[in-house]
């Protein structure tokens, strides 16, 4: 089945995993399958002033709607794409005396938006809202008591002349979010900044090695002229060539975990056993839980040691890093790296993120040598363990390249930002702000590469000079959340 504009998919039922989603002609790595608007979405209760209601962009100075006092947009242009949407919202919240959270804004703009056009299919939409899963019947009883205090809040806020609708079907809507919710995240692709529904990209399935990503695109809206504004969405990506007939996945998880743990993951999350390729076979687990090779192989019993202070450690500088005592988190990070280093091996996952922190925070803290050191380790172990166009891989080698050059290593800097720009090209593609800073990034790096490859002496001394004169550009302050997830579970 395809509908308009969707022509190049279609829905089908997949063996043991109920409906899917089939290409119906080739792409090849970095092609656009589709692009899909929010059915409904809304910014996270933390941020609503400081994030855009309509393009979900992060911004200094935003306008507030006069009316409500809650909603923020960057402009007119936002304001006015925002009314169709907003204006039942606008004086519920009006009336109710302030906005209830999250779940019970997005559950309720469903609503909105199904009173208005009706529960059928919408344009552009491939199944309707009422044929999503909900899996209310699978919930345990902790997230049954959360869904009768969702549909308790609901009532409450929802406004007496709207259309009323059952208990049941009030749930269902909940128990859709619940599990089919998608992370919206900032202009930079960093934070994640809210949560929408859009159900075409419900449809496919997860695989831990999928043919496909997911980008969120915030659109844009600084064309002076209206006609050549584009909308918010999100951007279905090809990563390998695929075929006409072949199933579209994507991964709902991080792929640095060994299998049964992603396993255990989606289970708890989306209600499902995984059985693809890679956890099926545990490819690669034997990397991700690699020990030190040699003469003297370590111990199961020095193994099993090692990685339960990792655990117990990760859990000290995760505390740390909340009350931002970064030089205790360095200090934790050292004295685990010593534990580890002659114990795990290059590819192992708790080596690795132990890596990953050391080198954002020491970055942080101007240290960036020492961080190189670390984010180069990170690197070469993520590339034997990640799909070479995963975009979290082109993250962390972004990173890694931006930390090198800032400690002078303008080879090894110049190469890894090439390298990241090369995946990051595929998976957000060439007009993502993300990717467009690399280009710069890119650029500069070749012009000092250039430079010091005809001159080093003169190199270093214009690099101290321009250092002098202008203060090292500081990194941003370590993050204590992992980067946005591609669904979004309610905590």
């Amino acid at each position: 089945m395809t509908r308009g504009g969707m022509e190049s998919v279609e829905v089908f039922t997949s063996e043991g995993k109920g409906r899917g989603l089939k290409a119906q002609k080739e792409f090849l790595p970095g092609d656009v399958i589709f692009a899909e608007p929010a059915y409904a979405a809304v910014v996270f209760d933390s941020l609503t002033h400081v994030v855009c209601h309509t393009c979900f962009k992060r911004q200094e100075r935003l306008h507030r709607c006069g009316q409500c006092k809650f909603a923020y947009y960057c402009d007119r242009t936002c304001q006015r794409d925002a009314w169709l949407n907003h204006k039942n919202e606008c004086s519920a919240i009006k009336k109710h005396g302030k906005a209830p959270t999250e779940n019970i804004r997005l559950a309720a703009r469903i609503m909105w938006r199904i009173e208005r056009e009706g529960s059928g299919l919408s344009e552009n939409c491939l199944v309707s809202i009422d044929d999503l899963q909900n899996h209310v019947d699978s919930f345990g009883e902790e997230e049954k008591k959360d869904l009768r205090v969702d549909v308790e809040s609901f009532l409450e806020f929802w406004p007496a002349q709207s259309q009323q609708f059952g208990m049941q079907y009030i749930s269902h809507i909940f128990g859709v979010i619940n599990c089919n919710a998608f992370t919206l995240s900032d202009q930079r692709g960093l934070q994640a900044v809210g949560v929408g529904i859009f159900p075409n990209l419900c449809q496919a399935n997860h695989d831990c090695w999928p043919n496909c990503t997911v980008i969120f695109n915030n659109g844009n809206h600084e064309a002076v002229r209206s006609m050549f504004h584009t909308q918010m969405r999100i951007e279905l990506r090809a990563l390998s060539k695929i075929s006409p007939g072949d199933e579209l996945t994507v991964s709902y998880v991080d792929f640095l975990n060994v299998s049964e743990e992603r396993r255990k993951q989606l289970k708890k999350q989306y209600y499902f056993d995984c059985t693809c390729e890679h956890c099926k076979k545990q490819i690669k687990d034997d990397l991700m839980l690699a020990v030190k090779e040699g003469d003297k192989k370590p111990s199961a019993e020095t193994v099993k040691e090692v990685i339960q202070f990792s655990k117990d450690t990760l859990e000290k500088i995760n505390k740390a890093r909340l009350e931002g005592v970064y030089h205790e988190v360095v200090r934790l990070c050292r004295e685990c790296l010593k534990k580890q280093e002659p114990v795990l091996g290059d590819t192992n996952i708790y080596l690795l993120r132990i890596l990953s922190i050391a080198s954002e925070v020491l970055s942080y803290l101007q240290m960036f040598e020492e961080a190189a050191d670390y984010a180069k380790r990170m690197v070469d172990g993520y590339m034997k363990i990640y799909h070479p166009n995963n975009a979290q891989l082109g993250m962390a080698v972004m990173r890694a390249g931006v930390t090198h050059w800032h400690a002078g290593l303008i080879e090894a800097g110049h190469s890894m930002i090439c390298k990241a720009y090369a995946i990051l090209l595929i998976t957000h593609g060439p007009s993502h702000p993300i990717t467009k800073d690399l280009e710069v990034m890119r650029v500069q790096t070749e012009m000092e590469l250039r430079m010091f490859q005809q001159n080093e002496f003169m190199y270093y001394k214009m690099r101290e000079a321009a250092l002098k004169n202008q203060k090292i550009q500081v990194m941003p302050e370590p993050s204590n959340e992992n980067p946005p997830s591609l669904f979004h579970k309610k905590e």
